[in-house]
């Protein structure tokens, strides 16, 4: 083999693993999205647009469908007031209702010492809950034990205030 045609087969050998090494090392968006796992009834509508959300947000869902959240709730330790219609778990943190994919992300970023958050009820307006009617005014809510507080406020699906971290 000629010397310049062993050069050129080199480098096009060297550009190949440089490929596939940036390939390998590179993880896709689904690689890099966060598992959700949401239980919900198997009847809810609402949840299961909020599951959408999720996913239009770039997260991977897994769905459990369960006849009674109490027992999941139960020991998750979300209390009666923060309760909503479904109840989902992300490394290691509670995310109870109809939260926005932007307050799962800051939490994550974040990584504060709580058991998770919670926006109770169901907002008219908020992820999942979209009608053609005015959206609602709600917020979101970190808690962790018997504490809870204000984590960012919405209009529906658009950020009104954001409160400092925890």
């Amino acid at each position: 083999m000629s010397r310049p045609l062993a050069m050129s087969a080199l480098g096009a050998l060297m550009i190949a693993a440089l490929i596939a090494g940036v390939m390998l090392f590179s993880a896709s968006p689904a690689a890099n999205a966060q598992t959700v796992t949401v239980h919900k009834t198997p009847w809810c509508g609402c949840c299961a647009a909020w599951v959408d959300h999720l996913h239009d947000e770039g997260s991977y869902v897994i769905v459990k469908e369960e006849e009674d959240l109490t027992p999941i709730r139960s020991r998750l330790g979300v209390r009666d007031e923060l309760m909503s219609c479904h109840t989902a778990e992300v490394d290691g943190y509670v995310v109870e209702g109809h939260v926005p994919a932007r307050e799962i992300r800051r939490l994550l970023e974040e990584k504060p010492d709580v058991n998770g958050v919670s926006v109770p009820g169901m907002p008219q307006g908020s992820p999942g809950m979209e009608t053609p009617n005015a959206p609602d005014r709600y917020d979101v809510i970190i808690f962790s034990g018997e504490d809870a507080r204000t984590y960012a406020s919405y209009r529906g699906t658009q950020l009104v205030s954001e409160q400092a971290r925890p």
